[in-house]
């Protein structure tokens, strides 16, 4: 009976490492008694592998955050506050305007702090307040439509 048991004890901690490899592969081929030398953990080539990988994701990591800091990545879809321009004085050193409102204000803004330099009496027209945007998306339409289906007409061009 006692050998019976220890049998069954045997064959259960077999099908557990069989279900656990379903899982964990790696982890199932390293506790396996037959793992080959190629699929250790100590073998020196997939020790730098393993290495390298992680060197690589750490790198693409950081690659990705000095991009996103550089370009200002960030959404700044504000519909009261905008940067109606932008120049640099310097390294640091910025001069902007932004509109608040109906309102628009010349800062200057470095490293440390923003100062307000004046408020505009007459307003800076972009090209978004001409209505510029507007006529290329419909002409970035007109296109794609195009290219979608030749056998179209372009309409509006006499315009």
């Amino acid at each position: 009976m006692l050998l019976v048991k220890s049998k069954e004890l045997k064959s259960s901690g077999k099908n557990l490492l069989k279900s656990v490899g379903y899982f964990f592969t790696p982890l199932a081929i390293l506790l396996s008694p037959t793992a080959n030398a190629a699929a250790s953990i100590t073998n020196p080539t997939s020790v730098l592998s393993i290495f390298l990988s992680l060197l690589l994701i750490v790198g693409i990591i950081f690659s990705l955050a000095y991009v996103m800091r550089r370009f200002n990545v960030t959404p700044g879809n504000s519909q009261h506050l905008k940067v109606v321009a932008s120049l640099s004085a310097g390294a640091r050193e910025r001069v902007m305007v932004i509109q608040v409102g109906e309102e628009q204000h010349l800062i200057g803004v470095t490293a440390q702090n923003i100062n307000h330099l004046s408020k505009l009496d007459t307003p800076i027209v972009t090209q978004q307040d001409n209505q510029g945007g507007a006529m290329f998306k419909q002409k970035l339409v007109q296109a794609m439509a195009q290219k979608m289906n030749p056998s179209l007409k372009e309409s509006g061009d006499d315009k």
